[in-house]
C-alpha cells in the first residue's frame, strides 16, 4: 500500500489486491485475539455495500468460502448500518441521532418506527472525499490518512478564510467549496495571502460547521439528547462534544466511535479501542 499512501488515493483494484493479500492473516489474528475457534462462530457477517465493488467482491468471496467451509449461514450487512450498530455496542449509546461521515458517505440518520431514516445527506460528494481531494492539491501524505494530516496542519493555522458554505435544509454540498479552494490555493499561496496551514484550518472549520448545523437540526426534530459520530472522519478529534452548542436545556451526550487508526483515540476523556470480538466481524 506504500504507493497508495504516497499519492493519497485508494484505487479499487489496488485496494482489492491488498484485501486479498492480508485477509487470511487478519482472520487468524482476530480469532486468536478473541480466543475463538471456528466452532464458536454462529454466522459469517460481511459488508455487502455500499462501497467500492472490487474490494467488496474480494471480501464476499472469502466470506462465502468460510461459510461453506465452516457450514455457517452468511449475513449481508449494510455498510452504514454496520458502522451505527458497532458504534452503539462500543459506546453504549441508546437511540442517538447519527452523523455518519466517511470518505464515501455523509448522512444524518435517526432510528424511528423500526427503521433507519435519513434526515439529511450530501447532495454531491462526501466530506471525506472533499478532504482527500484537497490533500492531493497540497500533496499531503495519506499516512495514516489525509484527514488526520489536514487536522494536524489546521492546528497551526491562524487565519480563517471565507469559503463557500452550502447548507440546503437538511442537506449539505461539498463540491462547491472543494472547487473554490482547489482553484484558489495555487494563487493564494504564490501571492503569500495565506499558508497551507491556514487553508487546512479554513476548510476544516467550514465543512465541520456545516455538519454540526444539520446534525443539530435533526436532533431538534427528533428531540434527541444524544449524537453519535461514526465513520472514518469520526477519527478526527476536531469533531468534539464542544462543537455541539444547541441550547436544549439539557446536556448533549456526544458518542464518537473512533476507529483505532492512531496509537490512542479519545472518547469522552477515555481511551477507547475496538474489542477483538468486534474486530473479527469488522474484518470480514
Amino acid at each position: 500500500m506504500a504507493h497508495l499512501l504516497l499519492h493519497a488515493r485508494f484505487l479499487p483494484r489496488d485496494t482489492a489486491r491488498h484485501h486479498r493479500k492480508h485477509i487470511l492473516a487478519v482472520l487468524k489474528e482476530s480469532l486468536q485475539e478473541a480466543n475463538l475457534q471456528p466452532s464458536d462462530i454462529d454466522c459469517i457477517a460481511f459488508t455487502k455495500g455500499p462501497g467500492m465493488g472490487a474490494p467488496l467482491a474480494a471480501v464476499a468471496v472469502v466470506a462465502r468460502t468460510l461459510a461453506q467451509l465452516w457450514n455457517r449461514p452468511m449475513v449481508a450487512v449494510n455498510h452504514c448500518v454496520g458502522h451505527i450498530e458497532m458504534g452503539r455496542l462500543v459506546t453504549g449509546a441508546g437511540n442517538p441521532t447519527v452523523l455518519y461521515v466517511s470518505g464515501g458517505n455523509t448522512q444524518v440518520i435517526s432510528y424511528l418506527e423500526r427503521r433507519y431514516r435519513i434526515f439529511g445527506e450530501t447532495i454531491d460528494i462526501a466530506v471525506g472525499n472533499c478532504l482527500d481531494r484537497f490533500a492531493r492539491v497540497l500533496k499531503i501524505s495519506n499516512d495514516p490518512s489525509p484527514g488526520y494530516n489536514i487536522e494536524q496542519m489546521a492546528k497551526r493555522g491562524k487565519k480563517l478564510l471565507e469559503l463557500p458554505y452550502t447548507v440546503k435544509g437538511m442537506d449539505v454540498s461539498f463540491s462547491g467549496i472543494l472547487s473554490y479552494i482547489e482553484d484558489a490555493t495555487p494563487t493564494m499561496l504564490a501571492a503569500g495571502e495565506c499558508t497551507a496551514e491556514d487553508l487546512c484550518f479554513s476548510l476544516q472549520e467550514t465543512v465541520f460547521a456545516m455538519l454540526v448545523e444539520v446534525t443539530e437540526r435533526a436532533m431538534a426534530h427528533c428531540s434527541s439528547q444524544e449524537v453519535m459520530i461514526v465513520g472514518g472522519v469520526a477519527c478526527e478529534s476536531h469533531i468534539a462534544p464542544s462543537s455541539f452548542t444547541r441550547d436544549v436545556g439539557k446536556c448533549i451526550i456526544v458518542h464518537i466511535n473512533m476507529i483505532p487508526l492512531y496509537p490512542s483515540s479519545t472518547f469522552s476523556g477515555k481511551s477507547i479501542h475496538t474489542p477483538p470480538k468486534y474486530s473479527y466481524f469488522d474484518a470480514i
